[in-house]
Parts: C-alpha cells; sequence; structure tokens
C-alpha cells in the first residue's frame, strides 16, 4: 500500500448567493457554501486546521486560519463523511475560494486536504 493511498481526503462543495443578506449597493455579497468532506484513505484522520484564500473580483486577497470548522475538529473513519456550512462576504459579485485542511492520522502523520478552487458567483453575473 502506498503512503499517498493511506491518506486521502475528498473534498466536494456546494455554493449559494444569499440575496437577503446582500446588500449590492453597498459592494456586500453574502455567500454560503456547503462542504463535504469524505475519508476515501485507509487510516482514520482528524481535521485539525483550516487554511482558506479568499480572492474577490478585484483581486483583493483574504487569508483565513483557524482551529477547525464550525468550532468542531471532525474525526473520520475510512469511508466516514463530514458536511458543514459556512459562509464569506465579498465586495464584488463574484468571487473564488481555495486552501487545505490539516489532517493528522491515527499513526501520527500529518498531511494536507487541499480544497480544490471553487467559485462564489451572485446568479446571472457569470456565463
Amino acid at each position: 500500500m502506498t503512503e499517498s493511498s493511506k491518506y486521502r481526503i475528498d473534498v466536494s462543495v456546494k455554493t449559494a448567493y444569499l440575496a437577503d443578506q446582500s446588500a449590492p449597493e453597498m459592494q456586500r455579497y453574502v455567500f454560503a457554501y456547503t462542504i463535504t468532506i469524505a475519508n476515501i484513505g485507509t487510516v482514520p484522520a482528524r481535521l485539525l486546521t483550516r487554511h482558506w484564500i479568499i480572492t474577490d473580483a478585484n483581486n483583493k486577497v483574504q487569508e483565513v486560519r483557524g482551529e477547525g470548522v464550525v468550532g468542531q475538529q471532525p474525526y473520520l473513519e475510512p469511508g466516514m463523511r463530514f458536511e458543514y456550512t459556512s459562509g464569506a462576504i465579498l465586495e464584488t459579485p463574484v468571487g473564488t475560494m481555495h486552501g487545505s485542511y490539516q489532517m493528522v492520522a491515527d499513526d501520527g502523520a500529518a498531511f494536507d486536504a487541499p480544497i480544490p478552487q471553487f467559485t462564489l458567483s451572485m446568479p446571472r453575473t457569470l456565463h
């Protein structure tokens, strides 16, 4: 068994624009994102920290680091999933997010689970 197959976390994302919380006239665009984290490796692992890079259409970049997600540090046995919803506020109607989760496996190995880039977009702004 290769090391890479032991430590595998799949991250998928769904996004939504929250019109009722947004104020475009004040450059405030609010988005929700729902993340599903699945342990597709062979070793149990815990999510310790997160690192996000959020970029708006003006190329303004925010970096966010912190412990866990939504106040939790989920523990994932192989085959288990964890889902949570969080949000981001941008000054433009379109932006992107990507980053990584820092994980530790039961055998003590630390590894990063990449979060692929996804787009936050107000409806009817991208073709």
